[in-house]
């Protein structure tokens, strides 16, 4: 491949990529301006729907996390182990903890379920 088409292929993806970071919206891209010549078909990408999956998959995690300290501190409390004022607090930190995972769900429109992921064979997350 002649360096003239391979400096016209990069400097046509460098542009698509601005459009796209400067416009905010995806552009739909067509066989013509792709970069690689052996890829066929369309280019699009949703920016809300890969932004809504890495948040739910971040939340499932923190959801999860916070259900692991939940039991951990329940072990605790039944076991003894705490004064009656690290129970007071770390049951405020828990209850502030799942009000902020509560505010981000409802921020990023997700449902309760959606945070439940199927693990396949090891069942559901939560």
């Amino acid at each position: 491949m002649a360096s003239a088409e391979i400096a016209h292929m990069e400097s046509g993806s460098l542009s698509t990529y601005a459009q796209l970071m400067n416009a905010g919206t995806p552009p739909v891209l067509s066989e013509s301006t792709e970069s690689l010549p052996s890829r066929s078909g369309r280019l699009n990408f949703d920016v809300n729907s890969a932004k809504n999956g890495l948040g739910q998959l971040v939340l499932a995690l923190i959801k999860l996390l916070h259900e692991l300290l939940e039991r951990q501190a329940i072990r605790r409390v039944d076991a003894g182990s705490l004064s009656d004022q690290q129970t007071e607090r770390l049951g405020l930190a828990l209850m502030h903890q799942s009000q902020e995972i509560e505010r981000l769900r409802k921020e990023f429109g997700l449902e309760e379920e959606d945070l439940n992921l199927d693990l396949g064979p090891l069942g559901r997350l939560l």
